[in-house]
């Protein structure tokens, strides 16, 4: 076994949307382990969309997890961002790093937005933090709760656990009930991570 061999579990990828190569997913892993020896543990379902909240989120630190998690496994993921960023000269790579551009002043508001997105893609794994923000929160956005309703999408609660050092993935959700009890449904599947600032969360 060499020495990255555990940090990435089994069989954790089937229909799901990848991109990168070799030496891409090696820059991963050995990021992973740079910032303190990371791991993966769980499996991604076998779909081609999905959206991924991510929490908690109370460090500058998680993106920079994420990034090299989303490397280590080649994943294809896309993030939300305001339509007024994709401009020359950065449209190209914010769009080649996955960005999607929304405009909160559009007729059809962001939900609605996604909703559309969802349904004209083959494939689109959207990545989003449901905090909104690395500062102390009292209720979570509950926005993409409604887009994976109205869009019929599985949601994967990711825990960064950083009492563990492990991005757990745990068990797709599909959200056909009340919201607020949906919203409690993805927090209790996440209640048990630690962030790098608990304090924070």
């Amino acid at each position: 076994m060499t020495k990255h061999e555990n940090i990435i579990p089994p069989q954790l990828v089937g229909d799901f949307p990848l991109r990168g190569n070799a030496f891409s997913r090696w820059v991963g892993r050995v990021g992973m382990r740079l910032l303190g020896g990371w791991r993966i543990e769980g499996q991604l379902p076998n779909v081609r969309k999905a959206i991924i909240p991510v929490a908690p989120h109370t460090s500058n630190w998680d993106f920079f997890i994420g990034v090299f998690v989303m490397l280590a496994l080649g994943l294809n993921l896309s993030y939300l961002g305001k339509h007024t960023i994709f401009r020359f000269p950065v449209n190209g790579l914010l769009r080649w790093l996955g960005g999607i551009p929304v405009d909160r002043r559009a007729a059809a508001g962001v939900v609605e937005q996604m909703v559309q997105q969802f349904e004209q893609r083959e494939q689109l794994i959207l990545a989003l933090s449901p905090e909104g923000t690395r500062k102390k929160v009292t209720e979570w956005k509950k926005g993409f709760l409604h887009i994976a309703k109205a869009a019929q999408v599985p949601v994967v609660p990711v825990a960064l656990d950083f009492s563990r050092k492990v991005v757990d993935i745990t068990t797709p959700l599909m959200i056909t009930g009340d919201i607020d009890a949906e919203l409690a449904r993805v927090k209790t599947a996440l209640s048990h991570a630690v962030g790098k600032h608990p304090e924070h969360a």
